[in-house]
């Protein structure tokens, strides 16, 4: 007889391992593609903290405020909220 249509896997060969390699191949695509998004997104290895190291200080976010609000960007009010907002 043979090995039946010529695939020649046994209970110990192919059987096991190529389930195993193909789950192992598709755990590292989605690993890619999750690492692609995040390092694409701005998220470069900053998990669980909750602001982005190039946040503006305090100092600078009322400094850019004074800008917004001379550029005639912002209103005086808007100004006023902002400072209440950052505790100046």
């Amino acid at each position: 007889m043979g090995r039946g249509f010529g695939y020649g896997y046994n209970m110990f060969g192919g059987a096991i391992w190529m389930p195993l390699l193909g789950l192992a191949f598709v755990i590292g695509v989605v690993l890619l593609v999750v690492w692609a998004v995040r390092m694409s997104s701005g998220h470069h290895g900053t998990m669980g903290t909750t602001h982005s190291p190039q946040a503006p200080g305090h100092e600078e976010a009322i400094a850019i405020a004074k800008r917004r609000l001379a550029s005639g960007e912002i209103t005086p009010e808007q100004y006023g909220e902002i400072t209440r907002t950052l505790g100046s």
